[in-house]
């Protein structure tokens, strides 16, 4: 059986190749909707199925978006991910995703890789994106969306959640029901101090203790991100004589890990101990009991994101660092 060719589904949807090639990329001109609904009859009629190594190479571009995570295990990035692949599928888009692993060789790679294959554009989620990686996108002349976070290497489009704004809200509302302070479960030496929303999550602890007149000497205290690690750091922390009464976690997953701390250790929250996170992962309502959070919209993020990463006129010449806040 003879290939169908685009030239047969013009022929019998009595338009041009170019209407066809319209309402199978969904533009960039429009069509009519009398025109499009003949045009896919007619692709349904013939099993017209578009040849996509072709047009990648006709246009130098596939239907594929690049996302790159630290880590696609944690809650927050795994549902961050299957955001932009949802927000993706609606554009006509796929999405290639690649793990970190908070190593900055590994992103090298992951962007290599990526733009090598021509992709539509890249979505970064970066841990210090170091200046090997934004030499890297700046060599490809790539269009990038950074999501998340917003490293100082590249001066590029942000997506990014108010974590600052966010973090003082939740420290304001512990301190409102009464408790005498609100300790900090923050990062780590390695956690950036600039564009990390974990830097901004303890910045905004801060200003909500100094507003209410408040010390944070000693009270903040390093833990990795996720549950696991934060677990083992919560034990020693809740089982020391000095035990905050309220606990402020950068992030849901080590909120859960003091959870299950708390829980073995057979103190009774929040009656001795106040809990509370950030991001509102779906698993933060399973906890027990549930976490306090600050919700992130990652599903509008995502749909920002992925908007702006195929924006045909996102990259101008000079510098353009702006930060959409979602």
């Amino acid at each position: 059986m003879a290939k169908v060719t685009r030239d047969d589904v013009a022929r019998l949807a009595g338009t041009s190749t170019a209407v066809v090639s319209y309402v199978i990329n969904n533009g960039p001109r429009p069509v009519a909707p009398a025109t499009r609904e003949r045009v896919l009859a007619a692709i349904k009629e013939l099993g017209y199925r578009p040849d996509r190594v072709a047009q990648a190479m006709a246009s130098r571009r596939t239907d594929l978006i690049g996302l790159i995570v630290p880590d696609a295990r944690q809650p927050f990035f795994a549902e961050m991910a299957h955001a932009v692949e949802w927000a993706a599928s609606e554009r006509g888009k796929m999405v290639l995703v690649g793990n970190s692993d908070y190593v900055g060789e590994r992103e090298v790679h992951y962007l290599r890789a990526f733009l090598g294959m021509r992709v539509s554009g890249l979505i970064l989620v970066s841990h210090a994106l170091n200046d090997l990686a934004a030499a890297e996108i700046e060599a490809w002349d790539a269009r990038v969306v950074l999501l998340h976070e917003r490293p100082e290497a590249i001066d590029d489009v942000a997506v990014v959640t108010d974590d600052l704004g966010g973090a003082q809200l939740a420290v304001r509302h512990l301190l409102e029901h009464g408790y005498e302070y609100v300790a900090c479960m923050g990062g780590t030496a390695e956690t950036p101090s600039v564009g990390d929303p974990v830097s901004d999550h303890v910045e905004g602890w801060k200003r909500a203790m100094k507003e209410a007149g408040l010390s944070t000497e000693g009270r903040l205290f390093e833990a990795p991100y996720n549950r696991y690690d934060a677990y083992r750091v919560a034990l020693e922390l809740l089982s020391g004589p000095r035990r905050p009464p309220a606990i402020f976690c950068s992030t849901d997953d080590q909120g859960i890990g003091l959870l299950r701390a708390a829980r073995e250790l057979r103190i009774d929250v929040p009656g001795e101990l106040a809990v509370a996170g950030f991001d509102d992962i779906k698993e933060a309502d399973l906890a027990d009991p549930p976490l306090t959070t600050v919700a992130s919209d990652r599903s509008a993020m995502a749909r920002a994101a992925v908007d702006l990463v195929l924006d045909d006129g996102l990259r101008v010449a000079g510098s353009r660092r702006e930060r959409l806040k979602v």
